[in-house]
């Protein structure tokens, strides 16, 4: 049985590894293996895990799991970037888990965080290329925006994210 729950201090090992992995199967062959590295390294270390783990409030609403006997096998959060905006920053899957619901179940429960929050919106960038992130989010009723650069660019890179918007 598959439980979701507010993360831990107890999870914060597994979240890195759960999105560690996650974030390399998305983007292997799609990126640069030097700007995947960079990114894990960025947001997928145990110490800014830690940090966003104990520290929440309404711009990051903290880590949610998907557990499964004691096992982190998702991984996901968000905030609100406006007083009725919400947005999923980040949702990754243990890869061997995937297409069994796991990720619309913490979908889910960042929605409803966000909900009772004020949320009426919710917005996600996805990475352009992404044939993992964009069917699930098109699925969940998320429709294409806008481009914008990645986030994460540095001189010389043009790596491209799409924005996706719904209504909740």
């Amino acid at each position: 049985m598959v439980d979701i729950i507010k993360a831990s201090k107890d999870h914060v090992k597994r979240i890195a590894r759960v999105c560690t992995e996650g974030y390399w199967s998305t983007y292997s062959g799609l990126l640069p293996a030097e700007y995947i590295e960079r990114i894990v390294k960025e947001f997928y270390n145990q110490q800014r895990i830690l940090k966003e783990v104990t520290h929440t409030d309404r711009n990051w609403g903290g880590y949610f799991v998907a557990l499964e006997d004691e096992e982190v096998i998702g991984a996901g959060g968000g905030g609100m970037i406006g007083d009725t905006s919400g947005e999923i920053f980040v949702l990754y899957m243990d890869p061997k888990r995937r297409n069994e619901g796991i990720g619309t179940r913490l979908l889910a429960a960042i929605t409803e965080q966000q909900k009772n929050w004020g949320a009426t919106e919710q917005w996600v960038s996805v990475q352009k290329g992404n044939q993992k992130g964009i069917p699930f989010y098109e699925a969940k009723g998320f429709s294409f925006q806008y481009e914008k650069p990645g986030y994460a660019n540095k001189e010389g890179e043009d790596f491209v994210s799409l924005r996706y918007h719904r209504y909740i």
